[in-house]
């Protein structure tokens, strides 16, 4: 007589209890991803290493490219939103921002996955513009908000571009240093406030052009620190270490 208890039999779908997180089933499915590749995983595998059905892995990301997607995205979320690049002095912000590229792009196991073919170029493509391109707008705020942060976002795809994707000689042999001292400017002035378009003449009126006090105003800025002034402490600085 076999008294051998059977083992429980995976349910379908949602399991009972404490199911296992969506952070689970990514770090679970990234770990094969990175074994494997992208198209000899399957999402079987990634059940199994798991222990729940496929089905709950549909049910939470629609497929094994909505998985793909979750899980470059979680390390790109990781980098590039995190409150310690976004936050601070305003003025080392195009730092704190190029840092975070070249440190997540250098890094072997993201360049692992970002070689899984079209897949990751698109989830690159998405993250860019659905993910920190919504995240700048929201966090630079004011009229001007979208064009600069679409402004910081070409920039910073660029690199992502021209060094790691499809790498061009002169920008793939720059160290990460090198990358920062030279692209640092560009993305502190597209940063900075827009100038308001100045009001029309009006002869005799006070502080128009006619009078001599049509002094071109800054537009306002409504996000949590001035740029404009933070640009030029950073810009004071500089000059100063160059002097010495």
């Amino acid at each position: 007589m076999n008294n051998a208890v059977p083992a429980p039999a995976r349910t379908r779908g949602r399991p009972r209890g404490n199911p296992p997180t969506r952070e689970s089933i990514v770090s679970a499915a990234r770990s094969l991803f990175l074994e494997h590749g992208y198209r000899s995983t399957t999402l079987r595998a990634v059940a199994g290493a798991v222990g729940v059905d496929p089905a709950l892995i549909v049910y939470h990301f629609g497929s094994k490219k909505g998985l793909f997607a979750d899980v470059m995205q979680f390390q790109c979320a990781n980098a590039l939103a995190r409150d310690e690049v976004l936050g601070g002095d305003p003025a080392t912000l195009p730092d704190r921002l190029i840092d975070a590229v070249t440190d997540l792009w250098e890094d072997a196991d993201f360049q692992q996955l970002t070689i899984q073919g079209d897949e990751a170029a698109e989830v690159i493509r998405e993250y860019l513009e659905r993910e920190l391109l919504a995240r700048l707008v929201e966090f630079l705020g004011g009229r001007d908000a979208t064009a600069r942060a679409t402004a910081v976002v070409t920039i910073l795809g660029g690199l992502i571009y021209t060094r790691y994707l499809n790498p061009l000689p002169t920008p793939a042999a720059l160290t990460p240093s090198e990358i920062r001292h030279s692209l640092a400017p560009a993305l502190r002035a597209v940063l900075a406030p827009r100038l308001c378009a100045a009001a029309p003449a009006t002869a005799g009126r006070r502080g128009s052009p006619t009078s001599g006090g049509g002094a071109v105003r800054r537009g306002g800025f409504t996000g949590r620190k001035s740029y404009v002034t933070a640009e030029k402490q950073q810009a004071d600085k500089e000059a100063g270490a160059e002097n010495h």
